[in-house]
């Protein structure tokens, strides 16, 4: 564990595909989707402490979030969370970080991962971030994590990579945005794709150079603040002048026009958590299919089914089959497991017709 070792956790997102459970209010990475006891953000918190001084944890995350960060994350100090006065991507978030950082230590390496996603391997998972780390100690490049693909998945962006290298971190070749599903297909006989995962690794003085290059009006913003992170003033600097950003990701911003970009294939299984299928996929079974989280169950006639509610309550199901169910204080929501992708359009129906008290 080195002292100029250093991570951005991002924890704004509101995950509105998970809708009842996650809420504008209450989003999905502040709950323990899984049943194990920690949310998704406290497992991404002691993951990166397995490397990375827990004093050098900086969390992003909407302002809205600041209690929720605090509670459950007590140890983490006011220097750690970095609150975003309004939503502008990660790009914003990403530059105004590394300059804190850089402030706090020119030196530093650090690695910028969601606070969502689910990593079972975590030795792996840290064995991959330090061999990240040590090449982009010794090389001005920027990095990422990619995810070997298992399917021809379509709802994730590929990263092609240079398939004549035989070194372990590959040169990329060039970042793809979600294909159809044909194209997926394609990547995945090719052997040279992987999964964008949303893991970036780099210097400091990698990515504000790459930031300064790229994005030269977006770090004149930020570099006006040079002076004043790290103080009492910050937080003044930036409901200021965050929300004159751009709104921008941190891929298209740096990563897709860099030239010194990397990719290491990640050796640790990977969940992105986005939907209550990927969620269903993570969860173990009963004997028909069924995936619960927290009741208790009994089914007749009903298989493949994503159930979760509060603790211990009792749910009979009799002639279901593939559907999500979900029970969250007024909310219940039942419905089929092949039309996830409409839950964000059926939330926004829902608060049309009851109020934004709901979502």
């Amino acid at each position: 564990m080195k002292n100029n070792y250093y991570a951005i956790l991002m924890a704004g997102g509101v995950g509105s595909r998970f809708w009842p459970v996650s809420t504008k209010g209450f989003p999905k990475q502040f709950h323990d989707m899984l049943g194990t006891g920690d949310t998704l953000i406290q497992k991404t918190f002691h993951r990166l402490a397995q490397l990375i001084p827990k004093e050098n944890i900086f969390i992003l995350t909407n302002a809205i979030y600041e209690d929720l960060v605090f509670q459950q994350l007590p140890t983490v100090t006011k220097r750690q969370v970095l609150l975003e006065p309004a939503m502008r991507n990660t790009a914003p978030c990403i530059l105004y970080a590394s300059l804190k950082i850089q402030k706090d230590n020119p030196d530093a390496v650090m690695i910028v991962a969601p606070s969502d996603h689910w990593i079972e391997d975590e030795a792996k998972f840290t064995q991959n971030v330090q061999q990240a780390f040590d090449f982009c100690e010794n090389n001005d490049a920027l990095m990422t994590l990619g995810i070997q693909p298992t399917f021809p998945n379509t709802g994730f962006g590929y990263i092609e990579y240079d398939q004549s290298s035989n070194e372990a971190i590959k040169p990329v070749h060039q970042f793809r945005e979600k294909p159809d599903y044909e194209t997926a297909k394609s990547f995945i006989k090719q052997g040279n794709f992987l999964w964008n995962a949303g893991i970036f690794m780099w210097s400091v003085k990698s990515v504000v150079k790459a930031f300064q290059f790229h994005q030269p009006q977006l770090f004149e913003l930020f570099e006006k603040g040079i002076g004043i992170y790290n103080t009492d003033d910050e937080d003044l600097f930036i409901a200021e002048n965050y929300g004159k950003s751009a709104n921008i990701s941190v891929d298209y911003a740096i990563m897709e026009s860099s030239q010194n970009v990397y990719v290491l294939p990640a050796e640790f299984d990977w969940n992105d958590l986005g939907t209550w299928g990927s969620l269903y996929d993570k969860l173990e079974k009963d004997h028909n299919q069924n995936a619960v989280v927290n009741a208790r169950t009994l089914t007749e006639d009903s298989k493949g089914n994503m159930i979760m509610t509060k603790d211990n309550k009792i749910v009979v199901v009799d002639g279901l089959k593939d559907y999500i169910i979900v029970d969250k204080d007024e909310v219940l929501l039942i419905f089929p497991k092949s039309k996830e992708q409409d839950i964000k359009q059926t939330l926004q129906k829902v608060k049309d017709k009851f109020g934004e008290n709901y979502g």
